[in-house]
């Protein structure tokens, strides 16, 4: 990647002293869900402290999403699986934390609001995800290689996540996740708009 971006260009120092060890981008991968799960499930506590630790933990699951794509690039350990495996760690990952803000405001002011919109977000994870592989298969991309997300000046639009942690500990987690499951089914008109139009 010509500019990759900056949480990318971190990771790929940070990977390096594992280029020579037995660990497998797959393993790592594998590692980047169960973090995120274990993230989740504390958000879905609807306690604050819970919160305060389960974000935390989502975002350097995401972070640590860069660390497969990386380590396999360095160490020559690129795989087909690894390339699935990661879209769907992602997929697998934003729906279980739509899910988990939908159980646990539910309890609260947005009742059923809540249901609505942590189920719109995981569905636009999960259906995001196939389209995402027709679009890198529509861009006639290296096999392994994905077209990644829109960015500018170093950051992604999916790099919006890393907001996730603050904005839990200061208190904004609610505004958030109404922003962002209305964002994720955004989100996924665009992306069946670019994969129509790739297509035609």
């Amino acid at each position: 990647m010509k500019n990759p971006p900056w949480d990318q260009q971190a990771a790929a120092v940070l990977v390096r002293p594992l280029v020579k060890t037995p660990i497998h981008p797959n393993h790592l991968t594998m590692a980047t869900i169960v973090i995120a799960l274990a993230g989740a499930v504390l958000l879905a506590l609807a306690d604050a402290n819970a919160a305060h630790w389960g974000a935390g933990l989502f975002v350097l699951a995401r972070f640590l999403d860069h660390f497969d794509g990386e380590l396999a690039r360095q160490s020559g350990k690129s795989s087909k699986l690894g390339y699935y495996l990661d879209y769907l760690a992602g997929a697998i990952s934003y729906a279980a934390l739509f899910l988990a803000l939908g159980f646990s405001f539910a309890q609260g002011s947005l009742g059923g609001w809540a249901w609505l919109l942590g189920g719109a977000g995981a569905a636009s994870a999960l259906l995001a995800m196939p389209m995402n592989l027709g679009i890198d298969q529509a861009m006639k991309l290296e096999e392994g290689k994905a077209i990644g997300y829109p960015g500018f000046a170093g950051f992604e639009l999916e790099d919006g996540i890393y907001l996730l942690a603050p904005i839990t500990w200061l208190g904004w987690l609610e505004p958030f996740f109404v922003a962002a499951g209305i964002g994720a089914s955004v989100y996924l008109l665009w992306t069946a708009a670019t994969l129509l139009r790739l297509r035609r």
